[in-house]
């Protein structure tokens, strides 16, 4: 029977928010909240850190958080790929991507993304998605958007689509931003390793379309709950120390 196992990929370098998963929120280095988040999946039969720095490592170990230590990686996914080889998972498992940036992530929406992946067999991984209202999420290229048909992922982009050629100002009932949320096969993560990264995926800065360029099924449905805002910026950081604690406890 195959096993699930959330991995945190975790890097150190980051150009807008320099040792991210080292800041701390409420005197507690970001990365063990999250952590602790995934510990509360219940579902998941391990959880880890995927890390290339030793800092990080450290941190993660003296709280007594499992961590494997990777090359630099282009991708996320990439580093997942790596840690699913060291770790020797089985090719049939599931591996859960939890962003270290992340740390108010519903555990609801791990195992969603999880369960989409186990009833669509024929597809390499699975993510979520919600809705767009407003027009400036809709214009923004930080929001990734993807357009869908039915739970299947048709395509994403940092661009407005689908496009309504008749009504261009406001998003339409197509419009959905993607989560990055995500669950995969573990075969799939050793193909996604082996393929050079695409034109689309280099173009977009999108690690998600090398698998679709490379014929792979991504499933995908709309979250079943709202994915609190992760953390990006300092203002991002600030706007979560400012939250009352017992408030921040309750997500």
């Amino acid at each position: 029977m195959s096993k699930t196992h959330i991995i945190i990929p975790a890097r150190y370098k980051s150009t807008r928010l320099p040792a991210k998963p080292l800041l701390e929120i409420h005197g507690k280095p970001m990365i063990l909240w999250t952590a602790e988040k995934a510990a509360r999946a219940t579902f998941a039969d391990s959880v880890c850190v995927a890390t290339d720095d030793a800092r990080i490592a450290q941190v993660c170990e003296q709280a007594g958080v499992r961590t494997v230590m990777t090359d630099e990686q282009p991708s996320g996914t990439d580093r997942l790929a790596q840690a699913a080889d060291i770790l020797a998972l089985a090719d049939d498992d599931i591996v859960v991507n939890m962003q270290g940036d992340e740390p108010l992530v519903p555990p609801e929406l791990l195992l969603q993304v999880r369960d989409l992946l186990v009833a669509n067999p024929d597809c390499a991984m699975a993510t979520l998605c919600e809705a767009i209202d407003n027009t400036e999420d809709f214009h923004k290229t930080s929001v990734v958007k993807v357009v869908k048909a039915g739970q299947q992922a048709l395509y994403f982009s940092r661009a407005p689509i689908p496009h309504d050629r008749d009504n261009q100002s406001t998003p339409n009932q197509y419009a959905y931003r993607h989560l990055g949320l995500y669950a995969y096969r573990v075969r799939a993560l050793k193909a996604f390793s082996a393929w050079q990264q695409g034109t689309l995926e280099q173009l977009e800065s999108l690690e998600q379309l090398r698998m679709l360029e490379n014929g792979e099924r991504i499933a995908i449905d709309v979250a079943s709950t709202t994915l609190p805002l992760g953390v990006d910026t300092p203002e991002d950081l600030a706007r979560l120390n400012a939250m009352p604690l017992d408030e921040w406890l309750s997500f």
